[in-house]
């Protein structure tokens, strides 16, 4: 909705000043989806930014072999540095690239801060002309700040698993069993890059980092080559230290947030829901571990 102010909600304004007038912005009447966010966690993504796009392209179609019925799909998406198309590896629908476009992207659409990368400032409710009276026209960064955010976040350290108990270790196997590792995938391997401690390493972040179409579990939005259906599946690494979960929050356990999982995830939910009690506990036991 351009027309509006795009797909993103302006929740605060900078308010009045001598030749402006910011408030935050409002939910559009004409808006037909409304979907929540919650904010992802940044810890281990250099890893996720050092493995090539041949790796999540091999996984895709080893997937559509393999396990058809569950298969992802990489999002095709604009990779603004070297302006050609790229796997999209961030966001919850994949929608973005590599760490740096992530960190030029949240720049503008989560501080309001324009960048090379994102020179536009966002129009309030869609009006442009409301900027005339923008008092910091231009770049608010020369790339710099962008450039030391996406440092930052390159060399966050994944979470450290936690105690791998015998329930932790029959978990994992009952894991594997309902199917919940065909698109959660265990393990990755970064190729070349200029950082040592990134380079040619196998790490272990429980997603795929494709698209998969996940039925009523979907957000209702498109971004890049993902339908309103399709998702990221989300890494499940450090889930022990999360409350909220989905991509919107609304699960508050895991097993409500296993529950909730539909289409492509129907058959792990419905396999987690036969199993009984003590493999279940099991199960919780190894996730808590992660």
């Amino acid at each position: 909705m351009v027309e509006f102010g795009g797909s993103l909600l302006q929740d605060h304004g900078i308010g009045k000043g001598a030749s402006y007038d910011y408030d935050a912005e409002r939910v559009p009447a004409e808006a037909t989806i409304i979907a929540q966010r919650r904010t992802t966690p940044l810890f281990g993504l250099g890893l996720v930014d050092a493995v090539s796009d041949e790796t999540f392209e091999t996984l895709a179609r080893m997937q559509a072999r393999l396990t058809p019925e569950t298969a992802g799909r990489p999002n095709k998406v604009s990779d603004l540095a070297v302006k050609r198309v790229a796997v999209g590896k961030f966001g919850w629908k994949a929608q973005v690239p590599t760490l740096f476009q992530f960190a030029g992207d949240a720049y503008l659409n989560e501080m309001g801060i324009t960048n090379p990368f994102f020179p536009n400032e966002n129009c309030p409710q869609g009006d442009c002309s409301l900027l005339a009276g923008n008092p910091a026209p231009g770049l608010n960064d020369d790339g710099g700040g962008v450039a030391a955010f996406a440092n930052f976040m390159t060399l966050l350290a994944p979470p450290a698993r936690g105690p791998i108990t015998n329930d932790v270790a029959a978990g994992e196997v009952i894991f594997m069993s309902v199917g919940c590792a065909n698109c959660h995938v265990p393990a990755l391997r970064t190729g070349a890059h200029s950082v040592k401690a990134l380079a040619h390493q196998t790490f272990f972040p429980f997603s795929d980092f494709l698209l998969h179409d996940m039925g009523n579990l979907g957000d209702g939005i498109e971004q890049g080559q993902a339908t309103a259906r399709e998702m990221r599946t989300a890494p499940l690494w450090g889930l022990r230290e999360i409350t909220r979960f989905l991509h919107d929050g609304r699960a508050t356990t895991i097993d409500h947030a296993i529950r909730a999982h539909d289409g492509q995830g129907a058959a792990a939910r419905d396999g987690f829901n036969a199993l009984p009690p003590d493999s279940r506990s099991k199960l919780r036991s190894f996730l808590n571990s992660l």
